[in-house]
C-alpha cells in the first residue's frame, strides 16, 4: 500500500521559516506537489515538481518565500517555507502523481496519491 507521511508543521511567528518533509513509500512518482488548505476554503496549489527534479513550479502566493526540493532516490519532497505569513495557515498535503495521469501539475486531479496534512500555523 502506498502511504506518504508528511512531517515538519507547527506553529511559527510571522517572518519565520518551517521545513515540511514527505516520505514515500513502495513506488516511484512522477510529479510530486504540495497543497494546502484552510478552513472554510478549497485545497489549494503551492508547489509542485517533476520527477527529476529538475523543474519546479509555486503559486504566484508563495513564489521567492517557498522552494520545493525532491530527493528521488529516497522517494521524499520537501518543502522549505520562509518569510512565513498568517496567510500561509493550513493544513499542508503531499501529494504525488503516477502515470497515466490527467490534469496539470496545479491541479488535485492530477495526483492519484495523498498524504494526511500537516498543520502550519503563522501567527501575527
Amino acid at each position: 500500500q502506498v502511504q506518504l507521511v508528511e512531517s515538519g508543521g507547527g506553529l511559527v511567528q510571522a517572518g519565520g521559516s518551517l521545513r515540511l518533509s514527505c516520505a514515500a513509500s513502495r513506488r516511484t512518482f512522477d510529479t510530486m506537489g504540495w497543497f494546502r488548505q484552510a478552513p472554510g476554503k478549497e485545497r489549494e496549489f503551492v508547489a509542485a515538481v517533476t520527477r527529476s527534479g529538475i523543474r519546479a513550479y509555486y503559486a504566484d502566493s508563495v513564489k521567492g518565500r517557498f522552494t520545493i526540493s525532491r530527493d528521488s532516490a529516497k522517494n521524499t519532497v520537501d518543502l522549505q517555507m520562509n518569510s512565513l505569513k498568517p496567510e500561509d495557515t493550513a493544513v499542508y498535503y503531499c501529494a504525488a502523481s503516477t502515470a497515466p495521469y490527467s490534469g496539470s501539475y496545479y491541479q488535485p486531479q492530477r495526483y492519484a496519491y495523498w498524504g494526511q496534512g500537516t498543520q502550519v500555523t503563522v501567527s501575527s
